[in-house]
């Protein structure tokens, strides 16, 4: 009787801990789920990115639901329609290539990077200057990635041998300070207070002949900005 008593207590005990084990299975897995497909907007997603995308795709008359950020069946379809007449692969899945035809980030760590490495090198050339200077050397960098004469990426455009004293001195390994971060977004956000320039430098301290033959746009504290 007692060990009848006994088994019957250790497989209770099985068996909860199975029902537990398997409800903690489920929800780690869950949660695994639900973390891919917030990588990747689709069909279920929900959150930012899924408003985002129905922002542009109701301002260009390809959706006329709800701006709810929940990715839905008419979300799915307009997508779909987005694709097809895009030339895109139509799958109902806003991955990269849809995302960055519907014009937004694709990939927020890279963006980070840029923004970090951006302000590493305006602190670096411009710290102490007033703030709109500061958003104009970063303004320079974007101006070059745009420019077929030279890298099309910031890093490329950063570490272009001889680009910038920063570089070459090791200033740019400095903390950037809370100024240089923000002048690093404002700039990559589209503010150019360089008007296009593509060079800057201080005439106090400029040893090239040849910058001098630039033609300068703007002064801003202690640089003149150049095309």
């Amino acid at each position: 009787m007692q060990k009848t008593t006994k088994l019957m207590v250790i497989l209770l005990i099985s068996i909860v801990v199975f029902i537990i084990t398997g409800i903690t299975t489920d929800s780690i897995f869950s949660d695994f789920f639900t973390y891919t497909k917030a990588a990747i907007s689709q069909y279920g997603s929900r959150g930012q990115e899924v408003i985002e995308i129905q922002k542009r795709l109701k301002s260009w008359k390809y959706y006329d639901g709800s701006v709810d950020g929940i990715y839905g069946y008419k979300t799915y379809q307009s997508v779909r329609r987005f694709q097809y007449k895009n030339g895109l692969k139509v799958d109902g899945i806003a991955g990269n290539e849809t995302l960055s035809a519907l014009g937004l980030p694709v990939n927020s760590v890279n963006v980070s990077n840029d923004v970090n490495l951006l302000a590493h090198l305006i602190h670096g050339e411009s710290r102490g200057e007033p703030y709109v200077g500061q958003v104009a050397v970063g303004a320079v960098v974007l101006n070059r990635v745009n420019n077929s004469n030279f890298p099309n990426t910031i890093a490329g455009v950063i570490y272009q041998r001889g680009a910038f004293d920063a570089v070459g001195d090791g200033q740019i390994n400095l903390v950037p300070s809370s100024d240089s971060i923000k002048a690093a977004k404002d700039a990559i956000n589209g503010w150019d207070p360089s008007y296009g320039c593509i060079y800057y430098y201080n005439p106090s301290t400029a040893t090239s002949k040849w910058i001098w033959s630039r033609p300068i746009i703007v002064k801003i504290g202690k640089h003149n900005f150049a095309k």
